[in-house]
């Protein structure tokens, strides 16, 4: 019997490997592009609430775990899409589970989200980039990597920086998956509370045909406080830097 051939060197298989690390991207940007042909934003909006709001709380009375589950999926699926309506959902959460639950729920789904597409972006173009990254871009790799837990807590507590930038921003910077799952966990509760406790109280709003107010939230206080935590959140990394400058 012959011996087997040696198979050809032409890097197919490592070319096959490449190509399928750009499958999970592949996957959103498809998602996005038929969220947006069918026009699905519109069951994302506080119109859509409104008309269904008897319907959506008679569900949730009536199948309680399996409306807990829908809620989380779809929250899931928008923030691994990275489509609008990430507040009319937290909205809508506490709406109809209640600010404390409406939260837990709100919380998980955008932390899985931000997980999926963090992972996404990691594998197809990470590594990439950081094997084509210059010194300085290495020196900040290194820098963020170091305070990665400080540096995430603070991004997420600040509500000026989009949600979706900050998903892909550590994927390209090589932060650990861990990390990065405790972070946005954490520092997404406090904005998240915020607005599911303008859900708790929109039945009589939306009753009459309105909308919620988001400047009656996000008042001055609010934003006090969201970038309170935000500094407390990078003081260990001024600490350790003043320590570093005395030595």
């Amino acid at each position: 019997m012959a011996a087997d051939q040696p198979e050809p060197s032409d890097g197919t298989p490592e070319k096959k490997q490449g190509l399928q690390r750009f499958l999970p991207i592949a996957a959103i940007v498809l998602g996005m592009v038929l969220f947006f042909a069918f026009d699905l934003q519109r069951f994302l909006s506080f119109d859509a609430l409104r008309d269904n709001r008897d319907a959506l709380q008679a569900f949730v009375s009536e199948n309680a775990v399996v409306a807990v589950l829908i809620y989380i999926g779809i929250y899931t699926l928008a923030v691994a899409l990275s489509v609008p309506g990430a507040l009319v959902l937290t909205i809508t959460g506490g709406f109809l589970f209640g600010n404390v639950f409406g939260t837990l729920w709100a919380v998980i789904g955008a932390t899985i989200g931000a997980t999926g597409i963090f992972l996404a972006a990691r594998t197809a173009l990470g590594d990439t980039l950081r094997k084509k990254a210059g010194p300085s871009l290495k020196r900040m790799e290194d820098g963020f990597r170091e305070n990665a837990f400080n540096y995430l807590l603070f991004l997420r507590l600040v509500p000026v920086f989009p949600f979706f930038i900050v998903n892909l921003v550590p994927a390209f910077l090589g932060v650990r998956v861990g990390t990065f799952i405790a972070a946005t966990l954490i520092g997404i509760i406090p904005g998240t509370f915020v607005f599911a406790q303008v859900g708790r109280g929109l039945d009589s709003v939306l009753a009459t045909g309105g909308e919620p107010d988001l400047s009656t939230v996000l008042t001055a206080d609010v934003i006090i406080a969201l970038v309170a935590l935000a500094v407390l959140s990078v003081l260990p990394i001024i600490v350790k830097r003043i320590r570093r400058k005395r030595t």
